[in-house]
């Protein structure tokens, strides 16, 4: 390979700069081009990506209160409206780290203290990979049990 070519596939300045010696060379840029620059992600991607991780553990039958529940059903109902991943999810985002707090619905006969682990473990896992920040913590409240006999939550139609 040519010396021309080689300092162009190792990221050198292939050109002579004057006041160099031949065979000296200088670099462009600062670095590995993966460090240049910075990466922000929002509050709301972390809700998403916790959203999803909290409802794919077995046990958690549904996310946020009882009344944000039933407006979520009443959103989904309307045309163009979609269910919201982020019920029942908040965030707060910084550089590095992210803490996050999760209200949840626990099935009936599970233990809370399995589902939660199971949750945190979860929700780490999937935050941590997909974002690269740090998880500094998880915050789980039960705001309700799902018993086997109770009916959804729906909204009563306000048109008869």
């Amino acid at each position: 390979m040519s010396e021309m070519a080689e300092r162009a596939r190792s990221g050198q300045d292939t050109t002579e700069s004057p006041g160099l010696g031949k065979g000296q060379v200088t670099r462009r840029g600062g670095g590995d081009p993966g460090t240049r620059g910075r990466t922000t992600i929002a509050d709301g991607v972390v809700e998403k990506i916790t959203g999803m991780a909290a409802r794919d553990v077995v046990g958690v039958y549904a996310m946020g209160s009882g009344l944000s529940r039933t407006f979520g059903a009443m959103r989904e109902r309307v045309p163009g409206g979609a269910k919201s991943v982020t019920r029942g999810v908040k965030a707060e985002v910084g550089e590095k780290q992210t803490a996050l707090d999760l209200e949840i619905v626990v099935e009936y006969g599970v233990s809370i203290a399995d589902v939660a682990r199971d949750v945190r473990e979860n929700v780490v896992a999937a935050v941590e990979r997909m974002t690269g920040l740090e998880v500094v913590e998880v915050n789980i409240a039960v705001s309700d049990v799902k018993l086997p006999d109770e009916e959804e939550e729906e909204p009563e139609p306000r048109i008869h």
